[in-house]
C-alpha cells in the first residue's frame, strides 16, 4: 500500500474542494471497497478525504418516493421498515449482500461504486483495459466462467459492478442525487449512471471528477411495493451473483399493468431489461409470459464458452423471480 495523507471533511463543499485540488485524492466512508483496492496497490489515493461527518442521512418517505442518504449503511437501510414494506426489492437486494460485518460498515454511496472483481483487474500481474486501457482483455481467451454475457465488448467483459443494491435500484427506476465540486447538484438515473465499456472499459459510471453521490430516491410505485429481488450465487453467503434478477409487478385481475425487470450477474453494468417489460406489460401473469419475458431479456447475449451457462440460468433466475412476486 502506498503512503498517503488522511483529512475529514465537515462538509460537502470542503470534501469537494479537496478533491479538486488534490486529483489524486480519494473519499473514503465505509472504505469496505477502497481499502481492498489500496491493498492490492489497484487504487493508489495520494490523499483519503474522509466523509463520514458530512450530513447525507435519512430513511424517509418524501413526495418523490423513497429518499435515503448516501452516508447511509447498508444494514440500516436493508433493515428499515419503511423500505422492507414499500421497496422489498431494495431491502432484499442489501441483506443478501456481503457479510452482517461488512454490511455494517458499507455506506449507500460506496456500494454503488463497487470495482469489478473480475480476476484479472484484481491481479496486477495480468494485462487488463480498465487499469492500463489498450492492454489487452485476457478474461476473453482465460478465466470468464463468472463475467458478462450482455453489453460486452472486445475491450472488456467484465461484470464492472459485481454488487446486488444497483440491480434492484436501476429496476425500480431510482435515481441518484450527485454534486460538484462547485456545489451544484444533478439528478442521475441508476440505469444510466453505469457506463457499457465499449473502447473506453476504465471509465465505469458518469461521475466527474470530485463529484460526490449525496442520496439515491426510489419512486413509489405498485411494482414497487410488489416487487422481489433473487440472487444465485456459488455458495449460500458472502458470495456475488452469478445471476440475479430485480422484478416488480403491479398485477390487476391477473394481467400486468406495469412491469419493472433488471438482471445482474451476467451484465457489464446492472442490465434494465425493457425487452422483458414490453413482454409483461399487459399480458397475462403466468409461467407462459415470464419464459416468453425471459428469452427477450436473454435475447441480445453474447456468451463465450465457459459463460454460456449464464444464458439459461439468468432465464431461469428471472422466472422464478417473477413467479414469486405473483403469487
Amino acid at each position: 500500500m502506498n503512503n498517503f495523507t488522511y483529512v475529514q471533511a465537515a462538509t460537502a463543499q470542503e470534501a469537494t474542494g479537496l478533491r479538486k485540488a488534490t486529483p489524486t485524492a480519494a473519499y473514503i466512508a465505509g472504505g469496505t471497497t477502497l481499502l481492498d483496492l489500496m491493498k492490492a496497490n489497484l487504487e493508489t489515493p495520494s490523499q483519503l478525504v474522509d466523509i463520514n461527518h458530512l450530513p447525507f442521512k435519512g430513511i424517509e418517505a418524501t413526495t418523490d418516493g423513497l429518499r435515503i442518504g448516501a452516508m447511509e449503511r447498508m444494514s440500516d437501510v436493508g433493515e428499515h421498515p419503511l423500505v422492507v414494506q414499500q421497496y422489498p426489492a431494495v431491502s432484499e437486494s442489501l441483506l443478501l449482500a456481503a457479510s452482517p460485518q461488512l454490511r455494517n460498515m458499507a455506506s449507500i454511496g460506496g456500494n454503488m461504486l463497487q470495482r469489478t472483481r473480475c480476476g484479472y483487474f484484481r491481479d496486477a500481474a495480468f494485462a487488463c483495459n480498465k487499469r492500463l486501457p489498450g492492454s489487452g482483455c485476457p478474461a476473453q481467451h482465460g478465466d470468464h466462467h463468472n463475467l458478462a454475457i450482455l453489453g460486452t465488448s472486445a475491450a472488456c467483459i467484465a461484470t464492472a459492478y459485481p454488487g446486488d443494491l444497483a440491480v434492484a435500484l436501476a429496476a425500480l427506476d431510482a435515481v441518484l442525487t450527485l454534486e460538484s465540486a462547485a456545489g451544484k447538484q444533478r439528478k442521475v438515473p441508476v440505469a444510466a449512471f453505469y457506463l457499457l465499456p465499449g473502447t473506453t472499459p476504465q471509465r465505469e459510471t458518469v461521475l466527474e471528477p470530485g463529484e460526490l453521490i449525496v442520496a439515491v430516491t426510489v419512486p413509489a410505485a405498485a411494482h414497487a411495493r410488489r416487487s422481489t429481488y433473487l440472487k444465485v450465487r456459488e455458495r449460500a453467503s458472502y458470495a456475488y451473483a452469478l445471476a440475479s434478477a430485480a422484478v416488480g409487478l403491479d398485477v390487476q385481475g391477473g394481467i400486468i399493468k406495469s412491469a419493472r425487470v433488471a438482471l445482474g450477474g451476467v451484465g457489464t453494468r446492472p442490465w434494465r431489461s425493457p425487452e422483458a417489460e414490453k413482454v409483461l406489460t399487459g399480458a397475462p401473469a403466468t409461467e407462459a409470459t415470464f419464459r416468453a419475458a425471459a428469452a427477450a431479456a436473454l435475447h441480445g447475449a453474447q456468451p463465450l464458452n465457459d459463460n454460456r451457462y449464464k444464458v439459461e440460468l439468468a432465464q431461469n433466475t428471472l422466472v422464478q423471480a417473477l413467479l414469486k412476486v405473483a403469487g
